[in-house]
């Protein structure tokens, strides 16, 4: 009863205070009659209270969302189910639910009047702006009485998530350097590039079983030749995220650390496109997803935050605790001397090495003299990396990834071009 009283509405406190102003009027004049119009106003919100309070509206309330994944910018489209239970209809029904601030405003849904046992839908449709993981909930629905006097407000707990996944930047497949630099007969699509009858070929060894022979390979060879012991080439990549606060400029979805999140969704997207078996690293994690899906790792970059303590040396570590081999692909903030060391030393591993070198001062406004160290430093760090025999692509504010991701497989091309080359007229 006590919340009935309180869900009064404006109109049912004004009718009451109507019945109260007449009842005083009556009182002062002496005059009687005017008690008959007070009882009948003061009666309405009394009754409407008496009849929310007894027939207690019972409404059902569920939520759907689809879809439960969306990139930046796209849309959800979330729908509320609403059941009426109770044996009489019910008055204007108002639901809202609430979201949170990236979401946008709370969505303030008004459904009129619903017959018992009848269900409605009502629909609304959400856009996130920025990556994360988001509540929608819970959902108020307030229901009032057919003369709009009194409100009752039902509360269900539920709540639903959605992923705004990162925003993803389609690349176009290239051929990463190391790619062409093969790990003995295993690497089938190294050769390819020889043509089908060489890529399954080779030059007779001591020992080799005579079954091997390849007879019009040796014709065209004018020497003995074998087939290969070919297995699958199973193609390997670690995705390395540097999380350290320190090392990125900038707030909000323009920041150098949502740039690196982004290029790195978008390259796990084509990586995998490309058939690599993927480990996403960071400081704090280890992502292997499923070959077949990519959810696990979306759904960790959806919802990563820089660290403020952040440290190279952790990254580095994380990569080297397991020997997962293949290509490194890095996507770095500013480095320090020391640190461009440390991440040198993978190169060492035998690992294909590339860096996505963020530049990330150029997120800043700065004046000649600090522009000038700051161009310095970040070519010291470029060098350090491309003396250790790491493949380093410059990032700089308001470059475009996928021109950055096709330069790197014109390098590849190149490289790949002038080995062959030097190996024919070797």
């Amino acid at each position: 009863m006590g919340d009935v009283l309180r869900g009064l509405t404006r109109r049912g406190k004004a009718l009451l205070c109507v019945a109260a102003a007449l009842v005083l009027a009556s009182l002062m004049v002496g005059e009687k009659d005017l008690l008959r119009p007070a009882f009948v106003v003061g009666l309405l919100p009394v009754a409407s209270v008496l009849l929310l309070w007894r027939t207690r509206y019972r409404m059902t309330v569920k939520r759907t969302v689809h879809p439960v994944r969306v990139g930046v910018g796209q849309q959800t489209n979330v729908t509320v189910y609403v059941q009426n239970e109770s044996a009489i209809p019910s008055g204007t029904i108002m639901a809202e639910d609430q979201l949170p601030y990236a979401l946008g405003a709370r969505p303030r849904l008004v459904l009129e009047k619903l017959e018992p046992k009848a269900t409605r839908s009502i629909s609304y449709s959400l856009q996130a702006g920025q990556r994360g993981l988001y509540e929608i909930g819970p959902l108020t629905v307030r229901t009032s009485d057919p003369f709009g006097l009194v409100e009752v407000g039902r509360h269900n707990p539920t709540c639903d998530r959605i992923i705004v996944l990162p925003r993803v930047t389609p690349l176009p497949p290239v051929v990463l350097p190391g790619e062409y630099a093969g790990s003995g007969e295993s690497r089938a699509r190294a050769v390819a590039v020889h043509g089908e009858d060489d890529a399954a070929t080779r030059e007779y060894r001591h020992g080799d079983d005579l079954r091997r022979v390849h007879w019009r390979s040796t014709a065209r060879f004018g020497e003995l030749m074998v087939r290969r012991e070919e297995q699958p080439w199973d193609s390997r990549a670690t995705l390395a995220l540097d999380l350290r606060s320190g090392a990125h400029r900038g707030d909000g979805p323009t920041s150098s650390f949502e740039w690196a999140v982004s290029a790195t969704a978008s390259i796990n997207r084509r990586l995998q496109a490309s058939g690599y078996k993927l480990r996403l690293v960071t400081e704090s994690a280890d992502v292997e997803p499923d070959h077949v899906a990519d959810a696990a790792t979306m759904d960790y970059l959806a919802s990563v935050r820089s660290i403020r303590h952040g440290d190279i040396g952790r990254l580095v570590t994380q990569i080297q605790q397991r020997d997962h081999g293949g290509v490194i692909v890095a996507i770095v903030g500013e480095l320090s001397s020391r640190d461009a060391a440390r991440l040198a030393a993978l190169s060492g591993a035998g690992a294909t090495c590339i860096a996505l070198l963020m530049d990330t001062t150029s997120w800043l406004s700065l004046k000649s003299r600090a522009r000038v160290d700051a161009d310095h430093a970040f070519h010291e760090s470029t060098m350090a990396l491309m003396r250790a025999g790491w493949h380093v692509v410059p990032i700089r504010h308001g470059d475009d990834l996928a021109a950055r991701w096709r330069e790197l497989g014109t390098r590849a091309n190149t490289s790949a071009t002038s080995a062959v080359g030097s190996k024919g007229a070797a």
